[in-house]
């Protein structure tokens, strides 16, 4: 299941990949635009920093922007970053695997066979699909108007 971490990275990033060229936008916008708490995004962004997928600017100016096109940012990618491998269990993860206590016979488990191939369809879909196309799908992030963020802010 995607964690709340997960789900309000994704937002982040599509708040930043609707950004034009060369803007920046700071975390408390996106937190206001996407309803995040600002404390919580700004450990998000980090970690997609330190990931390289986003980049910061300090001072007037300033801010998070992607450091690739959108285009270039794949889904999957940013969920093994924030919320560690996709498999539903350990036993069926690729990158993270562990045995399960309970099972002498991995390979013969009927349950980790089952969630290897869940692994492997989820993984499919998000590690084939790209920022780029995760924006375009309509109604992917409910984005709050310019005015009303200009209410809020002040």
């Amino acid at each position: 299941m995607l964690t709340k971490k997960g789900k309000y990275g994704l937002k982040a990033l599509v708040d930043l990949a609707r950004l034009a060229p060369g803007e920046t936008a700071f975390v408390s916008e996106i937190a206001l635009r996407n309803n995040i708490p600002k404390k919580f995004l700004d450990t998000i962004l980090l970690e997609l920093r330190n990931a390289g997928m986003l980049r910061s600017k300090k001072g007037p100016g300033g801010g998070y922007s992607l450091s690739h096109a959108a285009s270039e940012i794949r889904i999957g990618h940013a969920i093994r970053v924030l919320d560690g491998p996709l498999a539903p269990i350990r036993c069926a993860s690729r990158t993270a695997y562990e045995a399960c206590e309970d099972c002498a016979d991995p390979e013969a488990c009927q349950v980790r066979r089952a969630m290897t191939d869940v692994r492997d369809a989820i993984a499919a879909i998000l590690d084939t699909m790209t920022l780029e196309q995760f924006v375009a799908v309509p109604g992917a992030s409910a984005m709050i108007e310019e005015d009303e963020l200009k209410k809020r802010v002040g």
